[in-house]
């Protein structure tokens, strides 16, 4: 079975799909991300799903999934460079990703994760 690899920049974890997610791939991440959020203490995950032509409804729920155990986890989840034809299946399955933060691309996916540590500073 393929692992997606995650990458640590700083207070990050960045995540590349660069393969089409199969069920069991799915899963494993959402596993591996976990671990590496509690033994890292990450505050946010960039999850990057430019590669993904095709995003099925099992890979859209394990995307909130991921989210609603990283916010558990105390880190925010951004989905950047989410291709329009994605964005458009996902509508249509009916698949409002929520509590999932979404950005254009990695930059501002950055940005947004800056922009939330910085609030959330403010408010602890």
């Amino acid at each position: 079975m393929e692992r997606i690899p995650i990458l640590r920049m700083g207070e990050t974890l960045l995540v590349t799909i660069q393969v089409d997610m199969q069920d069991q791939t799915a899963l494993a991440l959402q596993e591996d991300l976990a671990e590496r959020i509690a033994k890292t203490g990450a505050s946010g995950v960039m999850i990057d799903i430019s590669a993904l032509e095709i995003v099925d409804s099992f890979v859209g729920r394990m995307l909130a999934s991921i989210s609603g155990i990283a916010r558990i986890l105390s880190a925010t989840t951004v989905v950047v460079g989410m291709q329009p034809a994605v964005a458009i299946t996902l509508v249509e399955l009916g698949l409002s990703l929520e509590g999932v933060k979404t950005a254009l691309d990695v930059e501002r996916g950055m940005a947004l994760l800056r922009r939330t540590r910085e609030e959330s500073s403010f408010v602890s």
